[in-house]
């Protein structure tokens, strides 16, 4: 294996720092200008607090699009967990023209752009007269997330010994039985992680919500409207505690993943 120079890695190392600064430069400053106010294009060191946190806690229009966000993810965890692990026993009972039918089918929502999906599911509930609500929602995301529930779960499916649920077959143990004791312990981990993967995009998603909402409100719609009046303090201190729960999720996600991958 030939060995580079000290000045070439020199110089591939200041690249990569450069590139790491660019792409997270801004997240550190807006966790920054959470607790500092930023007046007269100079920093005041004087103004440490935690008002703009405490600000959030007080503002009413904020927690109702929390907890709206955390009703969309659970649900939509749920729904896309479930009809992932059916999509993923179905395509692990065989193979067919269906089955690959059925896997475009899946993978189109995600592949596409997010909103040509909103569009289309807009679209779709106007013609046959749903009010958008989020109810609507919840499909937008399920639908667009339903590809990696999929995945995860069939990657780890394709993984159990078939001779396993033969076995348990064999000692009389009836199709329920079998799934509910052999397959879906060897499935849990990924479920996790897949169901914690789907709440993160689902928290952070704007344009399939953007589409399907209504006259509700979610958090980052509620970011993006107040971004047009300017960034505040406010502003910051949701976007870090939005990147620190996606930071923690990610992590218990990846770890799990390792751990499901290892066993």
């Amino acid at each position: 294996m030939m060995r580079l120079g000290w000045p070439v890695q020199a110089a591939l190392w200041a690249i990569a720092a450069f590139v790491l600064v660019l792409l997270y430069g801004p997240l550190f400053l807006a966790i920054f200008f959470s607790f500092f106010i930023f007046k007269s294009n100079r920093v005041q060191w004087d103004s440490f607090s935690f008002t703009a946190y405490a600000k959030l806690v007080e503002n009413q229009r904020i927690i109702d699009a929390l907890e709206n966000t955390f009703i969309v993810g659970i649900v939509a965890v749920m729904l896309s967990l479930v009809l992932g692990t059916l999509l993923s026993l179905y395509d692990r009972a065989g193979r067919g023209r269906a089955r690959e039918l059925l896997q475009i089918v899946i993978y189109l929502p995600f592949l596409a752009p997010p909103i040509l999906t909103g569009l289309s599911l807009l679209i779709f509930f106007r013609q046959i007269d749903f009010d958008r609500s989020l109810v609507t929602v919840v499909v937008g995301h399920t639908v667009f997330v339903l590809a990696l529930v999929y995945r995860m779960v069939l990657a780890r499916l394709q993984t159990v010994s078939s001779s396993l649920l033969e076995a348990s077959l064999d000692l009389g143990a009836t199709p329920w039985r079998t799934f509910w004791l052999v397959t879906l312990p060897n499935l849990r981990l990924s479920l996790i992680a897949a169901g914690l993967l789907v709440f993160t995009l689902s928290m952070d998603e704007i344009a399939v919500t953007f589409f399907l909402i209504g006259s509700y409100n979610t958090l980052p719609l509620e970011i993006w409207g107040r971004l047009r009046r300017g960034i505040t303090p406010e502003i910051n201190a949701i976007s870090s505690l939005i990147l620190a729960a996606s930071v923690v999720l990610l992590v218990v996600w990846y770890h799990l993943r390792t751990r499901s991958e290892r066993q």
